[in-house]
């Protein structure tokens, strides 16, 4: 009779908690972002689009 398989050791999907959150935040930045520099605000933009695509994104992947 094979034995049923362990919940703790199942995986959920390839993302962790942290992870989503990570890509969470960096979807919020790109969407502050866009939404800053359709109102003209590119200096601001440019430093909203930077942190989602730079730093939050790669990180969200990575960690």
């Amino acid at each position: 009779m094979p034995s049923s398989p362990d919940p703790t050791s199942l995986r959920r999907g390839p993302f962790g908690r942290r992870n989503l959150f990570l890509l969470g935040a960096a979807l919020l930045s790109l969407t502050i972002g866009y939404g800053l520099l359709m109102s003209g605000r590119a200096s601001t933009a440019a430093v909203f689009l930077v942190l989602g695509y730079c730093v939050l994104f790669p990180l969200g992947i990575a960690l």
